[in-house]
């Protein structure tokens, strides 16, 4: 406890310790931190330290009553370490300047102390920390303590670990009263050299679905038994040591922010071998053993030399004095594990990159805006989009929104050849009743000569051969901003879950794995060979080898490109079969409204038309045809602008074929001649399907080729991984749930349970669950338990003790709509208020049919 209150430029201080092992720990405390001496003791047993600059004098008083009160003065102080600042709570705070404030940090990290840092973690230049006597102390690398110019020196060849970098034992107990240690959340237990000290990076360009790996990396490898470091900044990180440890409660809340709270950069020290050198001794200097590179092709490509390059670095920083021969035990051999994270969703080998969902969602709703307006004016629009020298989010945003024409980098035209192609495709639109013009242009779009193609040659186009008022968008970054989609969290989650497995599963000769998603099944892939893949493509293109380029793609982007130019850029009133060949198919929507019903029913009315075939609606179900005969061909005017609007245009309900009378719908089979049945809906049309194939040994009307396409939230129907919906369903969920998590983190003694529909499926719960990091979800294929929902309900408590300051997790219990015949969200959130015994309440929110979401 300081006798006489310090402030800057005094350079006495009289401190008293009050039992011989606090005394003992500030000697060591003080002589850790300032280069001091220690002078012979005083007659009081008290003991002085002192340099030309600074006089502490220690004096020991043995007293139980006041050592009790400077341990909860110190607890209480660590209880504030990320909640609040503690030189607004102490009134004697010492402050001593010192030649390296990074030296400072690093020792501070390397015993365990709590530290506060100004203005940022990554550039301090002012740190605090507790002494074992109560105070706070701060030191500073600058000669004022409130100068502002951040001091940071980066490491050079001469460098070399310190005497105070090289002490590992703890001159406090501080460490035994971090609420970090023990409790919930906790830090692995036990920890051992068997257990793996893992970094992870974010690099390149920032996706959405970036704070959702590093969460999913964070909690899986405490959860495992390892200390887990983030790197700060990248790659030029990773060069210059921004490397910090995190914990359990320090990404509370990031799977609903977009960007990467760790920072981006990239790094042309890396690039040169003098920077991964000062980064594999950072990595040796944190005793981190293994590596996850979250980011694109670029940052892929770094990691995987800098796994090669591994052995002969450390050798070089052993041959150079930069680190201890026994300091390279745990680190003759790095584990690199990448994960993909570009909006371009560009890496060949995975079937989506983190954020690229994300990112074609933000495009979609920006088009959506733009055809609006251009449909009021019937104006044409030429709309830039990201992506390099990947085509895919112009391809998807083309057939999302049923653009006219769309220009990929992967398939150029002759220099005249798309200009003619173009005014063709726009003409035949606008004769065919189509008031609006949308051309969408990728960024890297070249033609066939390579000569880039400019959304300023597209206006020319448009506005002087076809005399067409014509704007020009650039959408730019508002393609990478914002929060991230349930796709993209639950896909980083999962993946971010894969790695740490991959690295516990490693050994010396496993080569470093990409974690893809393939066909939704998450797997591995060879980084290296991801990357030359990636690459061949690239070179591909710059050799004006298109056709190989195009060839290269994953063959899902190639039907997709097909589609498009069947669906959108074909000409749907060109007969290609004869009178006695044409087909009259009917499409009829059944069960409950599902984003995506409008789309399919464009989808397959668009390419019956280019096929030369009827499309023919059945409204209103299936009641509507038996009862009122609502049955007539779609025309193209009608359904341009369908892709875009929620619900279903020829309406919908859930009865079935026998429940509106089987006999009259076989009738208007048989006498509008259908050919064919496309069913689009859920559970419901599963069944309608099932009575028909029935019925066919009483009805010949029914012997024809019938489909259905599964749309419904519930994802419940049998047969399918997906369903038409469910992903809006999911983005709907996920988007409340983030708003009902802004109130319940704010208020800091709130949950809220969320009813969820689904019926008797769980997976809308489930997957929400996974998306927005709720506290607990109860589905009815688990019903709920008393036992699970007691263990629960204590969970939450503990959680609630372990929020932070800037905590955007909001407390979301998930119910699905039957998961429990007794407990309704009401009854439920009322039993888990009761139960926490005011530690915290807890409020039912039912989101019904929002649910369904648009499209």
């Amino acid at each position: 406890m300081v006798k006489n209150s310090m402030v800057h430029g005094v350079t006495r201080v009289d401190l008293t310790a009050y039992s011989a092992e606090s005394f003992e720990n500030a000697i060591q405390f003080y002589l850790a931190f300032l280069v001091l001496d220690e002078l012979d003791q005083n007659e009081d047993g008290g003991v002085v330290l002192a340099n030309s600059h600074v006089y502490i004098k220690i004096s020991y008083k043995e007293d139980g009553e006041m050592e009790r009160k400077v341990n909860d003065r110190l607890m209480n102080l660590i209880e504030k370490t990320t909640s609040g600042d503690w030189r607004a709570v102490s009134s004697n705070v010492l402050v001593y300047t010192v030649d390296d404030i990074g030296l400072v940090k690093e020792t501070l990290k390397r015993i365990g102390l709590p530290h506060q840092a100004y203005p940022t973690e990554l550039t301090p230049a002012q740190i605090y920390t507790l002494d074992p006597l109560g105070n706070v102390v701060g030191f500073t690398g600058n000669k004022l303590a409130i100068a502002t110019e951040i001091p940071f020196v980066l490491p050079t060849e001469e460098d070399d670990e310190s005497e105070l970098s090289s002490k590992e034992s703890s001159y406090t107990n501080l460490t035994s009263l971090m609420r970090t240690t023990s409790g919930y959340p906790s830090l692995p237990f036990g920890h051992s050299r068997t257990h793996r000290n893992i970094a992870i990076l974010t690099s390149g360009g920032d996706a959405p679905g970036m704070n959702s790996v590093i969460r999913a990396v964070v909690r899986t490898a405490l959860f495992k038994g390892c200390r887990v470091y983030i790197v700060r900044e990248g790659l030029e990180g990773l060069v210059k040591g921004y490397i910090e440890e995190f914990f359990w409660e320090d990404v509370g809340g990031w799977n609903s922010q977009g960007g990467t709270n760790i920072g981006t950069a990239k790094s042309n020290a890396f690039l040169q071998r003098r920077g991964r050198l000062l980064a594999a001794r950072n990595l040796i200097i944190h005793d981190i053993d293994s590596l996850i590179v979250c980011g694109g092709d670029g940052s892929l490509a770094a990691a995987d030399i800098f796994k090669h390059e591994w052995h002969s670095l450390i050798s070089e920083l052993l041959s150079s004095h930069l680190v201890k021969i026994e300091q390279l035990h745990s680190h003759k051999h790095l584990t690199i594990c990448g994960i993909s994270a570009s909006i371009d969703n560009d890496i060949p080998v995975t079937d989506a990159s983190i954020g690229a969902y994300s990112a074609l969602d933000r495009i979609c709703k920006a088009l959506d805006y733009i055809q609006v307006t251009a449909e009021s004016t019937s104006r044409a629009y030429v709309v830039e989009i990201m992506g390099g020298n990947c085509g895919w989010l112009t391809l998807l945003a083309g057939i999302a929104t049923a653009a006219d024409y769309i220009f990929l980098p992967e398939c150029p035209q002759q220099k005249e050849d798309w200009r003619t192609h173009l005014q063709r495709i726009v003409k035949r639109n606008r004769r065919n009743g189509r008031r609006n013009t949308l051309v969408l242009l990728c960024e890297g779009a070249v033609a066939a000569d390579s000569t880039p193609i400019t959304s300023r040659d597209v206006h020319q186009v448009l506005s002087e051969e076809l005399d067409i008022d014509t704007r020009i968008t650039v959408l730019g970054h508002v393609q990478r901003g914002g929060a991230p989609v349930a796709y993209d969290r639950i896909l980083a989650t999962l993946q971010g879950v894969e790695a740490v497995s991959v690295i516990l599963e490693s050994t010396p000769d496993t080569p470093s794995y990409l974690i893809a998603v393939k066909e939704n099944k998450i797997l591995r892939k060879d980084l290296q060979d991801a990357v030359r893949q990636t690459f061949k493509i690239s070179t591909s293109l710059k050799d004006r080898e298109f056709e190989k380029a195009f060839r290269a793609k994953e063959a899902e982007f190639i039907e997709h490109y097909h589609n498009f130019l069947a669906i959108n850029a074909a000409d749907q009133d060109k007969k290609l079969v004869k009178s006695a060949s044409l087909l009259n198919i009917a499409i009829i929507n059944i069960g409950a409204p599902a984003g995506g019903m409008n789309s399919a029913v464009y989808a397959m009315a668009s390419y019956c038309m280019w096929k030369g075939h009827r499309p023919i609606a059945i409204y209103n179900g299936w009641s509507g045809l038996a009862r009122h005969e609502s049955i007539r061909s779609l025309k193209w005017s009608e359904i341009v602008g369908w892709q875009s609007r929620g619900g279903s245009e020829i309406g919908t309900n859930r009865e079935t074929p026998n429940e509106a009378d089987v006999g009259m719908i076989a009738y208007y089979f048989q006498k509008y001649k259908i050919d064919g049945l496309i069913i689009v809906g859920g559970f419901e049309g599963f069944e309608s399907l099932r009575q028909l194939e029935k019925a066919r040994e009483l009805f010949p009307a029914f012997r024809i080729p019938m489909v259905l396409i599964p749309a419904t939230l519930s994802n419940n129907v049998p047969g399918t991984e997906y369903s038409l919906g469910s992903d809006t369903a999911l983005n709907s969920l996920t988007e409340f749930c983030d708003d009902i998590g802004i109130s319940s983190a704010a208020t800091k003694d709130k949950a809220y349970v969320v009813e969820v529909q689904g019926g008797n499926s769980g997976y809308l719960a489930t997957l929400t669950s996974i998306a927005i990091g709720a506290c607990a979800t109860y589905v009815p294929e688990e019903g709920i338990s008393l036992v699970q929902l007691s263990e629960d309900i204590e969970t939450i408590s503990k959680s609630f003790d372990c929020v932070q300051t800037g905590d955007h997790a909001g407390k979301i219990i998930l119910k699905s709509q039957n998961a429990s015949k007794a407990m309704s969200a009401e009854k439920l959130a009322n039993i888990i208020t009761e139960e926490a015994a005011g530690k915290f309440e807890a409020k039912s929110v039912i989101p019904g049919h929002l649910q369904q979401g648009d499209n």
